[in-house]
């Protein structure tokens, strides 16, 4: 009964330090993730380039997301398969945004910066941060969002790994 009562305990504890902690840790990767972005400005764009001397627009994306400890696909089409559907009213900073720029289909992607733009690697530019709603070109190819870095899902995993060692604990 004892170590019923012990591990009701812990259980409770552990559920509510890590329920409050991943919103600042969460809140700390987004963070970093934007200024690893930031720090890039500037870097040319090299077609297939995923490396600090250039970058195409998906290499750009899975290096700071890399940089961050978040594993991506490497293409822009492969990143669009990953991550929860965002809303273009509910982007949040560091969301993925893709783009039709070819008629192809998912074929740029960038991250969302809040304030209405984004960062990406641009063809003629290299890594630079854009307008997300220039209605002469990037507005009319906006094709969806992506979310990678998850508060809620983060949340749950560390509650649930502390549930799981506790659990561990009492056997």
């Amino acid at each position: 009964m004892r170590c019923k009562a012990l591990f009701i305990n812990l259980v409770a504890t552990f559920v509510t330090i890590f329920t409050i902690a991943p919103n600042a840790l969460a809140a700390e990767n987004v963070t970093t993730l934007l200024q690893t972005a930031q720090a890039l400005k500037g870097t040319p764009y090299s077609f297939g380039g995923s490396t600090t001397s250039g970058f195409d627009c998906s290499g750009f994306t899975s290096h700071v997301f890399s940089e961050s400890g978040v594993e991506l696909p490497r293409t822009s089409d492969s990143q669009f398969q990953v991550g929860e559907k965002v809303y273009k009213n509910d982007l949040k900073e560091g969301d993925l945004v893709f783009f039709n720029t070819d008629g192809s289909g998912i074929s740029h992607v960038g991250i969302f910066m809040g304030d209405g733009t984004f960062i990406h690697s641009a063809t003629d530019k290299g890594v630079i941060v854009t307008d997300f709603n220039d209605p002469y070109y990037w507005a009319e190819r906006y094709v969806g969002a992506k979310r990678i870095l998850d508060e809620e899902t983060e949340q749950q995993e560390v509650a649930m790994s502390a549930v799981t060692l506790t659990e561990e604990e009492t056997e």
